[in-house]
């Protein structure tokens, strides 16, 4: 049997902060809690000695004007791998570990923090190294040049430890504007979905309660509970569901429009095996909002009954939803203002936030039939 990653479990109280759509976005928010990177995320220790041992190299050479051999060469090179790992590596584990109390201070005091933190390795790892050279007989001791050579590394490390802070701290404000203008966005579309759903069904809705309440208590009291779970997800805002609940809030939507329309609408269902449903998930109302306009555009356009089909695949870490509606075969409809009213891109647009840009909502409009394809991508851990 396939281990199927749960939804429910990445999004029960342990794991709230997860999300199966695109786990890089857990990646982004801690990166836009705290300016500074996780270091030992971003390499390996051993990757991080490598990068110190070419770039002593390489200050080493640049300073090679007082050194007359090859084992003077060799002395200093291994002095300032020495000192230059005992300064950055300790520093960086420690920045990673104070990084839950950092990130709820102020980035200017964190940064001196950083700083200071840096500039007393450095000159620790300076001292402890030149003390060492100084007992084995590789290097003569004078107090000015000693002391000028610690301050001198102290006040070098400074300088670029400053560098890397503003750096980081630029990338931060760029991801946080990004990130501003990112929920603004899905809370203009959020808000012009809201807008599009509430007046026309609405009206409608209340038109049917009303009837309903006189002739039929009972189905007025169920169609008043559907309305209820279904304007309560409408006003939720964007976010990502289990595929189960918008099926359930599809259903809602259905029997709510069936009540209006009565025979003139028929709805089947093509869905996965249940363990398999239980993993999927997608953006609320996405779904919804595309039968919603089918019921717009074709049904109340008609007499005639109208079959959807709604089939649904996971194949391939992709999610296909196709939507396919048949035409009136005696109602004339224009196919060119089929086409006009037929586009989803705001839900598109809405898709492509949480499941990244190959995600898309295509529709075919011949003569014959619509056909509508909700495609995005969802990784199938037990593949």
């Amino acid at each position: 049997m396939k281990k199927w990653r749960s939804y429910r479990s990445k999004t029960s109280l342990e794991n709230k902060g997860s999300s199966i759509a695109n786990d890089e976005v857990a990646l982004l928010a801690e990166r836009l809690e705290f300016f500074v990177p996780k270091f030992m995320d971003t390499m390996r220790a051993w990757q991080w000695v490598l990068y110190i041992f070419f770039w002593s190299l390489f200050v080493t050479v640049i300073d090679r004007h007082d050194l007359a051999t090859w084992s003077d060469f060799l002395i200093k090179f291994a002095s300032r791998i020495t000192q230059n790992t005992m300064t950055i590596i300790p520093a960086f584990y420690l920045i990673d570990y104070l990084r839950p109390i950092s990130k709820h201070a102020n980035p200017v005091q964190i940064s001196m923090r950083i700083l200071l933190l840096v500039m007393c390795g450095a000159a620790i790892s300076a001292t402890f190294v030149k003390l060492v050279m100084i007992n084995v007989g590789w290097l003569e001791y004078d107090p000015y040049t000693f002391i000028f050579s610690v301050l001198f590394n102290v006040v070098t490390t400074g300088g670029f430890t400053i560098v890397f802070l503003l750096y980081f701290l630029r990338q931060h404000r760029e991801l946080m504007a990004l990130k501003i203008s990112f929920e603004n966005k899905l809370t203009a579309q959020n808000d012009i979905m809201k807008s599009r759903i509430s007046p026309h069904f609405f009206f409608n809705t209340i038109n049917s309660l009303a009837s309903l309440i006189e002739t039929d208590p009972p189905h007025a009291a169920e169609l008043l509970q559907h309305v209820s779970a279904l304007f309560r997800a409408t006003f939720n805002g964007a976010r990502e569901i289990s595929f189960e609940e918008e099926v359930a809030l599809c259903e809602h939507y259905l029997a709510i429009e069936s009540s209006r329309l009565a025979d003139k609408l028929v709805v089947t269902w093509q869905l996965p095996e249940d363990d398999m449903m239980y993993d999927m998930v997608i953006t609320s109302l996405t779904l919804q909002s595309v039968l919603e306009k089918m019921l717009l555009n074709v049904v109340e356009m008609t007499t005639e009954t109208i079959v959807i089909d709604i089939t649904v695949t996971w194949q391939h870490h992709r999610i296909a939803i196709t939507v396919t509606v048949q035409l009136p075969s005696k109602t004339f409809m224009v196919t060119h203002d089929l086409r006009r009213h037929i586009s989803f891109h705001i839900q598109a647009d809405r898709l492509r936030a949480y499941f990244g840009q190959s995600a898309d909502i295509q529709s075919t409009v011949t003569s014959q039939q619509i056909v509508t394809v909700i495609d995005y991508p969802l990784q199938d851990v037990g593949l």
